[in-house]
């Protein structure tokens, strides 16, 4: 099932929403609010934001992989098999027939704080920011769409701050500025869960069209109009679209900000000057707080999924692979069968040069569950051996929200956590006819089995 916006998406979820009648402030309380409930897995709706009446707020919209499930119309069990065939497929956008997110306009507006519900979410954060803003642009040499999420910084005024550290838009702007040339994109908040998991796949430089890839997602496509002020297209269906131009040459300090790596960051970032803003009418703003359970489940979609695809093509046994909650991608475990050591040290040292955000993986058994953080300590702790077992790769490009490497150089570690020949390295178990019996009894008493 296919979502067309994300009002249907929500109206779809039921009990799954947290409808909030408090009032709350757009300065930190309402992102202390969805961070309070993030652990629940449910969605939050909150209906009365001060100073924006008639405004909402949605807010951890993929915070379990329940929801993620919902939002691509698959079973959970199924989540990764079916993001990874699906994000393989394409389906071209179409032109749409009404522009929802054009009901209402603003021209070059003066004060864009004032129209929007922009949230400041810790307690050293600089500004407010936008911190899922799906941010649209054209290359100005090959004319290839490019879009992603990447936080900006409320300047005031007309401006924003915009953190580019990724490509393809990084690259889209070093092209518009050897020309000395702005970068026009436009900026959609509030779309369809599918089409913001789109936004975040890894392409490539010569990848495919993501608004392709994000129709594949969605099981229908995309629906494009015309911006008003830029000459790009954006969906149809989004809450908001914010028009502008990163500006040539222009660097300010952009910060600090609580990021997904739990930690504060500031940088030297490009400006966007917002020429408009375009929004539907009562519209649905989105929040995604960091270092919380909706980005997990984004960073564990995008780039666990992709980076597990990679090394089955390339490792024998390669079985399963998790992103470690909280760790901004940091960290993983990889789960093999029947893989000799020599292999799974091959294979570490694969893993970590592939994903360059990666710098700490664990590879176990099988009989271990990578997304269990007690199977994983226990396999560490007694099929791992530090001496033997650990290998380091220095000299790696460092990741700039990385605070250890302060965005220059680092290093790497891998741990090997698979069994060696012998009965001692088996991980003991019951009968699987007494663990039936045991939940069965246990569902006749209403109790859940962990």
């Amino acid at each position: 099932m296919s979502y067309r916006d994300l009002r249907a998406f929500l109206g779809s979820l039921g009990d799954d929403v947290l409808h909030v009648a408090a009032p709350l402030q757009a300065q930190h309380e309402i992102a202390a609010l969805l961070r309070e409930v993030a652990p629940t897995g449910r969605v939050v709706l909150c209906e009365n934001v001060m100073g924006h009446p008639g405004i909402r707020i949605a807010g951890n919209l993929l915070a379990s992989r329940h929801l993620a499930a919902r939002a691509l119309g698959v079973d959970a069990d199924r989540l990764f098999e079916a993001y990874a065939e699906r994000g393989a497929g394409r389906i071209a956008p179409i032109k749409a027939s009404e522009v929802p997110v054009q009901d209402v306009v603003h021209r070059e507006p003066a004060d864009v704080g004032a129209l929007l519900p922009l949230l400041t979410h810790h307690a050293d954060d600089g500004a407010p920011f936008l911190t899922c803003g799906m941010v649209l642009a054209r290359d100005p040499v090959t004319g290839m769409r490019g879009m992603g999420v990447h936080r900006m910084m409320y300047k005031g005024g007309r401006r924003f701050g915009i953190l580019l550290a990724n490509p393809p838009l990084s690259l889209f702007l070093g092209n518009a500025e050897r020309d000395g040339k702005p970068l026009e994109v436009a900026i959609a908040l509030g779309v369809d869960p599918a089409m913001l998991l789109a936004s975040i796949v890894k392409t490539g430089p010569q990848g495919p069209d993501k608004m392709d890839v994000a129709g594949s997602l969605r099981g229908a496509p995309v629906e494009l109009a015309s911006a008003l002020s830029v000459d790009l297209d954006i969906p149809a269906r989004a809450e908001v679209i914010i028009e502008g131009r990163v500006l040539p040459g222009v660097r300010e300090p952009e910060g600090p900000f609580g990021e997904n790596t739990g930690a504060y960051f500031t940088n030297q970032s490009p400006v966007i000057e917002v020429s408009a803003v375009t929004h539907r009418r009562d519209f649905i703003f989105p929040a995604l707080v960091p270092w919380t359970a909706d980005v997990d489940t984004l960073l564990a979609l995008a780039g666990g999924a992709e980076l597990l695809r990679q090394l089955q093509a390339q490792v024998r046994g390669v079985v399963d692979l998790e992103l470690v909650p909280g760790t901004s991608s940091f960290a993983a475990v990889i789960a093999v069968r029947d893989c000799p050591r020599h292999e799974v040290r091959r294979l570490i040292h694969l893993a970590l040069n592939l994903d360059r955000r990666l710098k700490v993986l664990t590879v176990v058994d099988d009989d271990v569950d990578p997304r269990n953080p007690r199977e994983v300590a226990w396999a560490m702790s007694t099929r791992f051996q530090p001496a033997r077992d650990t290998i380091i790769v220095d000299g790696c490009e460092g990741y700039i929200i990385d605070p250890s490497s302060s965005g220059s150089t680092g290093s790497k570690i891998g741990f090997v956590a698979t069994r060696a020949a012998g009965r001692q390295f088996d991980k003991i178990g019951l009968p699987p006819a007494a663990v039936a019996k045991a939940r069965a009894v246990l569902a006749e008493l209403g109790c859940v089995s962990g």
